[in-house]
């Protein structure tokens, strides 16, 4: 089931209105934590990312431990090339699936091929339940992943131990430090 934004504004960042909560999997999940991801010393500005959960948690580890349903949403503010999204994921996978996690090669390259550029503007969510993840984009579904331990995967890279950046982890975690 694709997200369907509801409620009262939380916030607004860069532009983007983040809600407080939003209706997805059948549940209302709160806004548990939102921030912007930039790149480079100079702070490019690329997505705004909120993290909606059905409790709140600062807790990155059990939170991607949990089988209730989470969600992900993204928001680019800037435009991102297929093949910079895919090093991007092909990155976070490699720094925060450690053994024993292993995703299957297929599965991956799947997930790879699905990526597409994304125009500022544009956005994607992800859909995490205790069976795997759901991701559309522009509100359309490109994939389903049946595969509980890759969605954690996702996940864990914007929570895991090494994230891209540290900064909006701490973000989606409830911080705004």
């Amino acid at each position: 089931m694709l997200p369907a934004w509801c409620g009262a504004r939380a916030a607004e960042l860069d532009g983007v209105p983040v809600p407080d909560t939003l209706q997805a999997n059948g549940k209302t999940l709160q806004l548990n934590g939102f921030g912007l991801r930039t790149y480079s010393i100079l702070r490019l500005h690329i997505y705004v990312a909120a993290l909606y959960l059905e409790h709140a948690s600062a807790d990155p580890d059990a939170i991607l431990r949990s089988p209730e349903t989470k969600l992900l949403t993204v928001k680019f503010v800037r435009a991102v090339s297929a093949n910079q999204a895919r090093g991007a994921w092909n990155d976070g996978f490699r720094n925060n699936c450690q053994p024993p996690c292993h995703l299957d090669p297929d599965h991956v390259a799947q997930f790879l091929a699905d990526m597409r550029a994304m125009r500022a503007g544009d956005g994607y969510s992800l859909l995490f339940t205790g069976d795997g993840a759901t991701v559309t984009v522009n509100g359309q579904q490109i994939g389903e992943i049946p595969d509980r331990q890759f969605a954690e995967a996702m996940l864990a890279t914007f929570l895991g131990p090494k994230p891209a950046s540290p900064r909006l982890k701490r973000e989606l975690l409830g911080s705004r430090k």
